[in-house]
């Protein structure tokens, strides 16, 4: 059979030898807190100023649109990963239902996504900390917190934190999984605080009108406005819940836990993003934050809470690094589900005897600290964006191909209308690369380009050596 159509199969992780099998300690609640942790991070403390400026009080509408397509994606995820129990996300199910080529494009695809979104926030963890440090009297020395694009010699606090995030995954998935959820809980609270806050302030006259630019997508290129434009920002601030998916391997019941995992923290963020948003355009005029970097405290600051703006400010602290455990852990298991396929080194792809890739999780941590610590990520970090949407519609595609080509299988979870869901998830993905930059859908065919070229010369060779061997 030909490399590239080559197809794993369902239970080929059954037969995996003990060194490189994962252990089972996720039950459901650490993966919600794991898909929630991963999608309510930056995006909520900074898009609904973005979002707002292109569509308004409408903005809660895009919310709502940018959400169903991520829910379509998740339910989708959500029927694949029960019915393919195992590590890997997208680029395992690519493997089993496409065959090689397939998957080794969604693979390469989910390590840059992985890889921009860890070390993206990695540095943007180091700025909160930077100017938390400066009001307290304590400022980090310049060459220290930026790296050579802006006059500094590294980005030590982002290295830092990587390191710490490693640490604490090489210590055990469960251990971590704990603290994630504690962590989680703390982020919950901060922004019931900003809502409790911001709703005694609540005026319906700041929702008319409620649609100032239109529904659909217009304007010159760059600057784009109206509902769908700000859905095409906003759905980055939902992506995240396929962390869940690369879980597979470690829920105790994946059947079970898998399902309300990844719909389970999807209802949750939808809820928490239109609720946030309805309570601070209702607290304040949208004008008066749109394209704020920080729109959430400076509302409160408008309505007179100082404390709950430093608050707020202090809980993006303690968020950030939840956003970093969660892609962190996604993108060590992409590359040891990889590894262990024979399509990266092979000796990456072994656990310690408590079930922990800690070879895989130093190789991530060594590849994310170099772009956090050295690289501008200002101008590439769509790409990142690129690379889920690539992931989502493989997996949507997949489900149909599952229905169509074994549709006696057993399925723990049977994603509703899924000859409904699955093209428009797929279109609603599509349509949202299209909106990216022109600029970002070019890299991002380098990119693949570059991935394929890796493949041809040495991937499909190394599988093929691994397979005959195993």
């Amino acid at each position: 059979m030909n490399n590239w159509t080559y197809r794993k199969s369902v239970t080929a992780h059954d037969e995996l030898a003990e060194h490189h099998r994962l252990a089972r300690t996720l039950s459901w609640p650490h993966l919600v807190a794991l898909g929630v942790g991963a999608i309510v991070g930056t995006g909520i403390l900074t898009l609904i100023g973005v979002g707002a400026g292109k569509a308004g009080p409408a903005v809660i509408l895009s919310f709502a649109i940018a959400g169903l397509i991520c829910a379509c994606a998740a339910l989708a995820y959500a029927e694949v990963a029960t019915m393919i129990p195992a590590s890997g996300s997208a680029y395992t199910y690519s493997y089993v239902v496409f065959g090689e080529l397939i998957a080794w494009i969604i693979g390469w695809s989910l390590i840059l996504e992985y890889s921009l979104v860890v070390s993206a926030v990695a540095v943007g963890w180091s700025g909160y900390v930077s100017g938390f440090m400066a009001s307290l009297g304590w400022a980090l020395p310049q060459a220290w917190i930026a790296g050579p694009h802006a006059g500094g010699v590294l980005n030590l606090p982002a290295i830092l934190i990587i390191g710490l995030v490693a640490a604490m995954l090489m210590a055990g998935t469960r251990e971590s999984a704990t603290l994630n959820a504690i962590l989680v809980l703390v982020k919950m609270a901060a922004l019931a605080l900003f809502i409790l806050i911001a709703l005694p302030h609540f005026q319906a006259s700041n929702f008319e009108p409620f649609m100032p630019f239109g529904f659909p997508r217009s304007g010159p290129s760059g600057s784009e406005v109206g509902v769908m434009a700000a859905a095409a920002i906003i759905f980055f601030a939902f992506y995240g819940f396929d962390a869940i998916a690369t879980a597979a391997e470690e829920a105790k019941n994946p059947g079970r836990d898998l399902s309300i995992g990844i719909v389970g923290s999807m209802v949750v963020c939808v809820a928490i993003y239109m609720a946030v948003a309805a309570a601070a355009i209702g607290a304040l005029a949208y004008t008066r934050f749109a394209d704020s970097p920080e729109p959430l405290a400076l509302i409160l600051r408008e309505i007179g809470s100082g404390w709950g703006a430093q608050l707020l400010g202090a809980s993006a602290v303690i968020a950030l690094p939840t956003v970093i455990l969660a892609f962190f852990y996604g993108q060590s298991r992409i590359f040891f589900t990889m590894a262990r396929d024979g399509l990266l080194p092979q000796g990456l792809a072994r656990v310690s005897r408590r079930g922990s890739p800690v070879r895989i999780t130093l190789f991530t941590a060594a590849v994310v600290a170099v772009i956090a610590g050295l690289f501008p990520l200002d101008e590439i970090a769509a790409l990142a964006n690129a690379g889920t949407l690539a992931a989502f519609v493989a997996v949507c595609a997949a489900m149909l191909v599952l229905r169509r080509r074994n549709p006696g299988a057993e399925r723990k979870f049977r994603a509703p209308a899924a000859f409904v869901i699955g093209p428009l998830g797929m279109l609603g993905c599509l349509y949202l690369f299209w909106s990216l930059p022109a600029q970002t859908r070019w890299y991002f065919l380098l990119w693949n380009l570059i991935g394929l070229v890796v493949y041809l010369l040495w991937a499909q060779r190394q599988a093929a050596r691994s397979r005959a061997t195993a």
